[in-house]
């Protein structure tokens, strides 16, 4: 078979899409298929597989910064490409963010699949854009949501007929014993914390949840890893309250990844919202760490309280201290948690996740030759 990936997103800037992509491009591969993946991208990929197609730009969406093309220059170039490859299934991710995704539909001619990542709470854009994404919409062929809430989230801006598949996670990569980091394996306890350097990531609750418990458990270290300055809400956090031993680690390669979760003794991640999933939970998961996470829809579709970790109310500093005390107090507990979490993780590792998407293209092929003008699950007739 032979299949586009697209996405949106900034190639070369780390995201949970782009992740998504390169492990579905990777567990095709290596079936036998011939896949390229087409995506915007800010440094050279090096891949002939990798077809860039221009410089993203910073855009705000949703409350993070969505790395993405407006080139309109890239018009004939997408038209030609799609014109020599003859793909089999072109699948789009984010499939009605501007401006890829909506170019390669315009001109694609084969099996167009779409697959739904976010959630973003009120859904304005969506409902603003409706009438004009209308006809994008009709040009999909099978349309995928990774989560209960994403399916929501479009579902109620665009009803149709939807697949739930899960986001995948590279087990043997989380999960795999990694080179240990000699700077955090002196003893201390590290509450390890993984995001972009947003305002809904709850990084300065977690702060605030930290200073309560460094009083009382002065072995105590946090480490913060992801891309981004800390905002100023942050350092007033640090700066009122005399934080100490905080790590600020910045962006780390995925490759090194796995060394971080492993030498945190809890994972923490306070988001206060539009989290369609909650990736980094099920890496943590894969790696054997227990959880302390906001009580968020995203984060419930695959975390459970008291089976993997422990859930608290967005923004409740007193709650999520008390929680992280309840761990930190309790080692048994913590190991009771992470053997749970990383049974959990095995269920979404990438090959059972790439072979329900394998099963949904072959499906969507053979509606295609039953009934060739029959092929939108909207029940509309192929533009």
């Amino acid at each position: 078979m032979k299949i586009a990936l697209v996405s949106p997103y900034d190639y070369a800037y780390p995201g949970g899409v782009s992740i998504h992509v390169a492990q579905l491009a990777a567990q095709f591969t290596q079936g036998g298929h011939s896949v390229h993946i087409l995506t915007p991208s800010s440094k050279p990929s090096g891949s002939a597989r990798i077809i860039r197609l221009g410089r993203p730009v910073p855009i705000p969406s949703g409350g993070s910064m969505a790395r993405i093309s407006l080139s309109l220059w890239l018009l004939p170039k997408i038209r030609a490409l799609l014109e020599r490859e003859q793909f089999d299934v072109v699948h789009l991710h984010e499939p009605l963010a501007p401006f890829l995704p909506l170019a390669v539909l315009h001109y694609s001619k084969s099996v167009n699949v779409g697959t739904f990542h976010a959630f973003h709470g009120s859904g304005r854009l969506y409902g603003v854009s409706r009438f004009f994404l209308t006809g994008s919409m009709a040009k999909l062929h099978g349309r995928i949501a990774v989560s209960a809430p994403a399916l929501r989230f479009v579902a109620r801006h665009f009803p149709a007929e939807y697949r739930l598949i899960p986001n995948g996670i590279d087990m043997e990569h989380f999960s795999r014993p990694a080179v240990p980091l000699p700077e955090l394996a002196d003893g201390k306890l590290n509450i390890l914390f993984v995001g972009r350097m947003e305002r809904r990531k709850g990084l300065q609750y977690l702060l605030a949840a930290y200073s309560r418990l460094k009083w009382e458990f002065p072995d105590l270290r946090l480490v913060v890893v992801g891309p981004g300055t800390p905002d100023k809400d942050t350092f007033r956090v640090m700066g009122a309250r005399n934080i100490r031993d905080v790590v600020f680690v910045g962006a780390v390669p995925y490759s090194e990844l796995p060394r971080y979760y492993q030498a945190g003794h809890i994972f923490c991640s306070p988001a206060t919202g539009k989290e369609s999933f909650g990736m980094i939970l099920l890496e943590a998961m894969a790696a054997g760490r227990p959880i302390v996470a906001s009580r968020i829809e995203g984060y419930a579709s695959v975390l459970t309280h008291g089976g993997e970790g422990l859930m608290v109310r967005p923004r409740d500093e007193a709650a999520l201290a008390g929680a992280l005390r309840r761990l930190i107090v309790n080692p048994e507990l913590r190991q009771r948690l992470g053997q749970a979490g990383q049974a959990k993780a095995r269920e979404y590792s990438w090959a059972i996740v790439s072979a329900k998407v394998m099963e949904y293209y072959r499906e969507l092929l053979e509606r295609r030759r039953v009934s060739p003008d029959l092929v939108s699950t909207s029940g509309l007739r192929d533009p």
